[in-house]
């Protein structure tokens, strides 16, 4: 016993200065993480922070820090040694709006066919940053920009991103993968000019397909963006019907979702949504005419339709105005226009998930809130029509740790309105107040 007792004493000897060397040899605990510096408070009369839950509260301070996020929301007006204070006392303060489908870097007009021919893509990166100005002016801090060409876009998102100039944050899908000769390739020109203007992401056949879809990866698309159907703008007389196969359909969704991203499909026929849904797609873009079977795979998975409702009113003006579409386009917009509203009431009486976007760039770039009124006018209250471009957008484009609430550590992307919006729609077409990112772009 006695020689076991010395043993162990040695050996607890030994583990005491052994630590004991261990612990000299640490270096000191760090200091406590320093608190957010607060370089901005926002005085909120009424607050809509988390438009999941509707509750709206009085008379509250957003803390704003250097990085562009949110420190924290206190109640009362505070006021802190060095931040600047921002009154917006008297207004109805909420997150930033997110648009899932614009097209910055072109807009629709009566020179749709002169521009493809006449513009660069130094031309359409100079208007995108004209378009991105008006759009975040407008209280949208966050956009999916679904189609453009990849240079001006994905340099775009960049010079934002690095705060060149004001505008959204872009999560960009470049050039769209399309069928050769279908809806988003050139069409309506002579052949040699067709050859010239060919989409570079155009494919036919799964292997072609799966590879333009690398290709854009590569490039640094967010997101991939297919046309599944025809489309009302494309200048040829080819419906709004299934235009890639199902083969084409699976191929491309297999290889997106394997370099993980998204897939989104513009798709306006019945045949179209579903075949896209069945091969997997993440959302569809527009959805115009689904039916019971397209409900069902809505609900198969986290789906979202983006319905869009403003390029079917604009593109219906513009058919019976005259001036802009051609034949072909005027022929089609009279025929999906009107049927995107009942679409979105049917989609709205079954639950399906819906996330806010305008296809802003058919319609004009600065007048995206108006998806608001028609949503409401399709039978969504006008929370519901918000949580479309907060909350749920931040879900559909992966962003609801950073977008769509204002909480501490989210980005403060935040704008406030005259009004109650919760009561009447349409005071969201009149921002007054709009910061993206921490930084103020807007205080009327």
């Amino acid at each position: 016993m006695l020689h076991r007792a010395i043993v162990f004493a040695g050996a607890v000897s030994a583990a005491f200065l052994l630590a004991s060397s261990s612990l000299a040899q640490m270096p000191p605990a760090a200091a406590p993480a320093p608190a957010a510096q607060v370089t901005t408070i926002i005085h909120a009369g009424r607050l809509l922070a988390d438009p999941s839950t509707g509750r709206v509260l009085s008379q509250q301070s957003i803390l704003v820090g250097a990085d562009g996020r949110i420190v924290g929301i206190e109640p009362g007006y505070i006021t802190r040694d060095g931040a600047t204070v921002v009154d917006e006392a008297n207004r109805f303060v909420l997150p930033g709006f997110a648009d899932c489908h614009v097209h910055l870097t072109s807009e629709l007009g009566p020179n749709q066919l002169l521009d493809e021919v006449q513009l660069t893509i130094t031309d359409d990166a100079l208007r995108g940053v004209e378009n991105a100005r008006k759009t975040v002016m407008a209280g949208f801090t966050t956009v999916a920009d679904v189609g453009g060409p990849n240079d001006a876009v994905f340099g775009l998102r960049r010079a934002i991103a690095e705060n060149r100039f004001p505008g959204p944050r872009i999560l960009a899908a470049g050039y769209i993968v399309t069928p050769d000769g279908g809806h988003a390739d050139a069409n309506g020109y002579a052949p040699e000019i067709v050859d010239a203007l060919r989409n570079p992401a155009a494919c036919s056949g799964a292997d072609a397909c799966r590879r333009s879809v690398r290709r854009q990866i590569q490039a640094g698309a967010d997101l991939i963006k297919i046309t599944s159907t025809g489309g009302v703008l494309s200048n040829t007389a080819a419906g709004v019907g299934q235009q890639f196969s199902d083969d084409e359909l699976r191929a491309i969704v297999e290889a997106a979702h394997a370099m993980g991203r998204r897939v989104t499909a513009h798709a306006h026929g019945t045949d179209g949504i579903n075949a896209a849904l069945r091969a997997g797609v993440d959302s569809i873009e527009h959805g115009t005419y689904s039916d019971a079977e397209s409900f069902h795979l809505f609900h198969q998975g986290n789906r979202y339709l983006v319905p869009t409702m403003m390029a079917g009113w604009w593109v219906t003006q513009l058919a019976e105005r005259g001036g802009v579409l051609t034949p072909a386009q005027t022929a089609k917009a009279r025929m999906v226009g009107p049927a995107l509203q009942a679409m979105v009431r049917r989609a709205h009486a079954a639950h399906i998930r819906m996330a806010f976007g305008t296809d802003t760039g058919v319609s004009p770039h600065g007048m995206n809130a108006h998806e608001f009124v028609l949503l409401v006018g399709a039978g969504l209250t006008p929370l519901e029509a918000i949580q479309m471009a907060t909350v749920d957008a931040a879900d559909h484009l992966q962003l609801n740790t950073t977008i769509g609430r204002l909480a501490a550590g989210y980005s403060a992307d935040i704008v406030a309105v005259d009004g109650d919006p919760l009561a009447d729609v349409t005071t969201l077409e009149h921002v007054r107040f709009v910061m993206a990112r921490g930084n103020a772009v807007r205080a009327d």
